[in-house]
């Protein structure tokens, strides 16, 4: 994945949850370094661990602005923008630089990823996890297609359109670039919705072909994704703009890779 240099800190907590209407205006991220949220976005949550991380990290997230599924299209022009040009996008999976205009429905069009499989708890595009862009990421229509809904796993065949993935039956394993960050978001939807708020209860396994059902996995494979492929500055600067400019919410697995075995130990 092509990487940009890092991004520092703006600021304050995020308190209200509101639902956009209008298209969120895009401000340029400064650069964030580890601990710049501790005293102030993630304080409820420093020290702990286990179950009780997991309850005071989705406290913290929860609070976000939501986007609508139309919208999602121009915020993935700004969060995955091509740092070398900002005319592009970053597709996840090729890894490929695309122009932002190149979105739509053929097959070497790019279109809106759910990494998080929406047909993992049905909630298919309505506004909530389905418009969460934390975990909705630029993808080639096609690779997007054969990557269908399939859980994460190490192993398969070659995929050709898009080298360094792998696929069979009833999983996928991203190219090495970013088998971190699909790990991070994957763990992000797991925490971010828990029920509580009339969104479907969303939950890591160890499993593959969880079809319908609101998991998604493999578990062990994605907390070895985490620790392999750290954060980058591509990564990190797609959390600050979806924080200063759209949700006004953070993946803290971005902010805190270690929290993932903390929780899922």
């Amino acid at each position: 994945m092509v990487s940009t240099t890092a991004f520092a800190t703006v600021g304050a907590t995020p308190t209200t949850t509101t639902t956009a209407t209008t298209q969120p205006t895009t401000t340029q991220p400064t650069t964030t370094q580890p601990g710049d949220y501790d005293s102030t976005y993630y304080r409820t949550a420093i020290g702990k661990s286990g179950a009780e991380l997991k309850t005071a990290l989705n406290q913290i997230i929860r609070t976000n602005t939501k986007l609508t599924y139309d919208q999602v299209w121009n915020a993935l022009k700004a969060t995955d923008e091509d740092p070398n040009n900002p005319a592009n996008v970053i597709l996840l999976y090729t890894g490929r630089s695309q122009s932002k205009t190149g979105n739509g429905g053929d097959p070497d069009d790019w279109n809106r990823e759910h990494v998080w499989a929406k047909s993992h708890g049905d909630f298919g595009t309505a506004t909530g996890p389905g418009t969460d862009i934390h975990h909705l990421r630029p993808t080639d229509v096609s690779v997007n297609a054969t990557r269908g809904n399939k859980d994460f796993d190490l192993g398969g065949s070659p995929v050709a359109e898009a080298p360094g993935n792998f696929t069979d039956a009833d999983s996928w394993e991203p190219r090495d670039a970013v088998k971190g960050d699909v790990a991070r978001m994957i763990f992000y939807m797991d925490v971010r919705y828990e029920g509580g708020d009339g969104y479907v209860d969303l939950e890591l396994n160890d499993s593959v072909n969880n079809g319908a059902s609101p998991y998604h996995g493999r578990r062990s494979v994605l907390l070895r994704w985490n620790a392999q492929d750290p954060p980058d500055a591509f990564e990190k600067r797609r959390n600050q703009v979806i924080y200063d400019s759209y949700q006004r919410n953070r993946n803290p697995f971005i902010d805190h890779p270690e929290w993932a075995p903390a929780i899922w130990n």
